[in-house]
Parts: structure tokens; C-alpha cells; sequence
């Protein structure tokens, strides 16, 4: 990515992590041609560590990008640490019926001023045992209808070993190996000009969540088990093969 489209903030941003990870990881990477260089895309990476976040922006960084992830609106209101992440163009995200449609709107803006989107489908990392994805939440589906913004899934292995969520063991070791990849975009036609119905969301956020699992396949072997749901109190997990 060229210096001169990035602003302050974010090339110090650049200067503190990126040096950080090229000497913490051996990486990886593959697919990076499905993250076109213009225009507004939606990235959707499963999530296995509290680390893959700084992964995922380094390959999306590398791939010639600047990732926005969403983030707590609380966080926003740090003194200094909100200032920083509006100035490197994250994207705050607010809860309540209200508060989530302006979020909405500021997603949707982000997209049409050609952003890389990057959610988190599952919404937190992973509780299947052998962090394979889980069933997905509707917001990354939602936000395709909404503009027709093309989703682009993408898999890691790696930064578990950076930090697992499991055992909250933190690994510090240089090369670290991570491997990331990206897919083509999720085929999310049939859908288009689709009324967002809690159906028609679950469809679309479970055929993006395979697309994710199949990928997580293609890298680390095996055969992938269904999507993992964690159960509920009296019931017990659903599955989506």
C-alpha cells in the first residue's frame, strides 16, 4: 500500500505493529488477489485467538488495503485510544435496536467510500474444541444485502499458537508459523434484492460460515465437522452440515 494514502495515525499504526509481526511470525499467505485494491468489499475471517486480529490486518494490510474493523463504541470513548482509532478509521459499533442501525449506516457508509470491512461472523472466537467456525451471526449477512458489497471469507491457522483462547497460554516464540487465505467471493446471488428476513439472514450467514469452514479445511486437513452452536441450557448444540 502506498504511504501517501494513509494518514498519520495510520502509518504510526504501521511502524509499531507490523515490525512486531514480521519478526513474531512465519507467514503465509495465499489468495490475496480476492481483496480487490478498490472499491468496498466485506472480509470475513473465522476467529480462533485474540491474536488474529493483528494477523488478518497484517495480510489485508499486505494485500494492499486498510483493514477497518468494528469495534465497541465504548472503546471509542478511551480518552486518546478513541481519538487513535477514529483517526485509523475503525469503526465503532453500538448495541441496543437503535444504536444498531446507526451502526448499520456508518458500515454502509464505510462500504461506499471503498472500505475493507473486516467482521467477525461468529462474533467472538471460536468455542469448538478443536477451534473449527461456528454457526455464523447475521451482521456480515445483513450488511451484503444492504449493499451488495462482495464477501470475501477468509481462513487462518497460526495465531492460536500466538495466543490460545483455550488455555490463555501466550506464545512468544519468533516465526511463529500463521497461514492465511482468502477465497474467491462468497456467491451470495440467489439473495440479492432479498427482504432481510431472519430466514433469509440465517441462510446467507450460514452459506458465508461453510465457505469459511471449507477454507479452514483446505489448510489445516481433515475432514470438517458441521458447524459447531453452542447448546443452549436445556438443549443440546444445532449443526448445520
Amino acid at each position: 500500500m502506498a504511504p501517501r494514502r494513509l494518514g498519520f495515525w495510520q502509518r504510526f499504526a504501521v511502524v509499531l505493529v507490523k515490525p512486531v509481526l514480521t519478526v513474531w511470525t512465519r507467514r503465509t499467505w495465499r489468495g490475496m488477489e480476492h481483496l480487490r485494491r478498490d472499491g468496498g468489499i466485506i472480509i470475513v475471517p473465522n476467529h480462533i485467538s485474540h491474536a488474529d486480529p493483528l494477523v488478518s490486518a497484517h495480510f489485508i494490510y499486505d494485500a494492499g488495503r486498510w483493514p477497518q474493523f468494528l469495534g465497541k463504541a465504548s472503546v471509542f470513548r478511551v480518552p486518546v485510544i478513541g481519538w487513535i482509532l477514529h483517526r485509523c478509521k475503525q469503526i465503532p459499533v453500538e448495541r441496543g435496536s437503535v444504536e444498531a442501525v446507526k451502526s448499520l449506516d456508518k458500515l454502509i457508509g464505510a462500504l461506499d467510500g471503498g472500505g475493507a470491512v473486516v467482521i467477525y461472523p461468529e462474533g467472538t472466537t471460536t468455542r469448538e474444541p478443536e477451534l473449527w467456525p461456528m454457526k455464523g451471526k447475521t451482521g456480515a449477512a445483513r450488511l451484503a444485502l444492504a449493499t451488495g458489497a462482495p464477501v470475501i471469507p477468509v481462513a487462518m491457522i497460526g495465531p492460536e499458537r500466538m495466543f490460545d483462547p483455550r488455555t490463555a497460554r501466550i506464545g512468544l516464540r519468533p516465526r511463529t508459523p500463521v497461514t492465511v487465505v482468502a477465497g474467491p467471493p462468497v456467491d451470495l446471488g440467489r439473495w440479492a434484492g432479498a427482504t432481510p428476513t431472519r430466514a433469509i439472514l440465517e441462510e446467507m450467514t450460514d452459506t458465508i460460515m461453510l465457505r469459511i469452514r471449507d477454507l479452514v479445511a483446505e489448510i489445516r486437513g481433515g475432514t470438517p465437522p458441521p458447524l459447531w452452536q453452542r447448546p443452549a441450557r436445556t438443549g443440546t448444540p444445532e449443526v448445520t452440515e
